[in-house]
């Protein structure tokens, strides 16, 4: 993960204490991390639930410039083009946090296009009072959707299961009690055993049994997650970003972590903090997906970090430090290391699939 001084996915902010209860008493047996998430970040007190949202803990890309907002609105002219530019083109933002970026995405079409979009911020937050009136607020996604669907850091939200191998090299599900305290449960088995044989095998190097002590998140969840909200759309284009990784390169301890407050913490369920792993965008991605990274897929939609002409400082000095900004603040959406190395996971439905090129 990264600190303070240096961009990547969740950057920290300005520290904001969290308030209200934690989501889990302290009586509550140990259980699997996918239950016990769940309850922490969406339970009746969960973490993604308090009023200050998730800007108030982690910054995003959203959060970073408007020209990411741009981007997508870019996007969603493609689409809107792809579909021959229907009467209603429909823009869903998942997990859309306090409607950051759906706003930003209506701010920036043009005016050919804005009239036509149906905005549609998908989150189980309440609305926020002084949120466009234009903007639908739901907790599901509305189906037979032609356009865009965007799931920015949504993926890594949805809970899984973690397992890891004992000191025999079985994999086991690992059981966490509210004050993250983990302890040993049963043998992996069924459905998410053949999952992680599939997506996350252990390197067993010499020896024939995989050394104690590897991880592995069950991704299945989230495989499911991301088919149910594909599965919404008639037409059009389903994007996943978030950080990730891919098979031939696991983490083999795991992504597991919290954040609170602008800082990474150890992972804690009792809803005081934000519980995240990286994604496994390529379990996740349907047959016709393509999977790049973000650095490559801002460049396709017009974000670049070059630095304005010189010449302009002297012509129009006011427009050259607006450059200059604007530069920056590419340059830090498509950092490698940084939030250029998100990754973009992008599912056409009844459409080309070239839409970055």
């Amino acid at each position: 993960m990264t600190d303070q001084t240096t961009p990547g996915p969740e950057q920290p902010t300005d520290p904001t204490e969290p308030t209200g209860p934690p989501a889990t008493g302290g009586g509550r047996a140990p259980r699997g991390w996918r239950a016990a998430a769940e309850e922490a970040l969406y339970g009746p007190h969960g973490f993604y639930l308090r009023p200050e949202g998730p800007a108030g803990h982690f910054r995003t890309s959203v959060h970073a410039s408007p020209l990411f907002a741009g981007a997508v609105a870019r996007l969603l002219c493609r689409v809107d083009a792809a579909l021959g530019h229907p009467g209603e083109l429909t823009f869903v933002d998942m997990a859309a946090g306090r409607g950051e970026l759906v706003t930003g995405v209506l701010a920036a079409l043009p005016p050919e296009v804005a009239p036509r979009t149906r905005a549609v911020a998908v989150e189980r937050a309440r609305r926020p009072v002084d949120l466009d009136h234009r903007i639908e607020w739901c907790a599901e996604p509305p189906t037979g959707v032609r356009g865009l669907l965007f799931a920015n850091e949504w993926l890594d939200n949805v809970p899984l299961d973690v397992a890891e191998t004992d000191a025999d090299g079985v994999l086991r599900r690992v059981l966490v009690a509210p004050d993250g305290t983990e302890s040993p449960g049963e043998p992996l088995a069924g459905a998410d055993a053949e999952w992680a044989a599939r997506w996350w095998p252990l390197d067993a190097g010499t020896d024939p049994r995989p050394a104690p002590g590897l991880r592995v998140e069950i991704g299945r969840p989230r495989d499911a997650a991301w088919a149910g909200a594909v599965a919404t759309l008639a037409a059009g284009l389903a994007v996943a970003v978030d950080y990730a990784h891919h098979r031939a390169a696991r983490p083999p301890y795991g992504t597991l972590t919290g954040f609170r407050a602008g800082r990474e913490v150890l992972p804690v369920p009792d809803g005081s903090c934000d519980l995240t792993a990286h994604v496994a965008l390529d379990a996740c991605a349907l047959p016709g997906a393509e999977l790049t990274g973000q650095r490559a897929a801002l460049h396709a939609l017009g974000v670049s970090g070059g630095r304005p002409a010189l010449a302009l400082a002297s012509s129009d000095p006011a427009g050259y430090v607006r450059a200059l900004a604007r530069a920056g603040e590419a340059a830090e959406l498509t950092a490698p290391g940084g939030l250029g190395d998100f990754g973009w996971l992008l599912q056409p439905v009844n459409v080309p699939s070239a839409l970055l090129d």
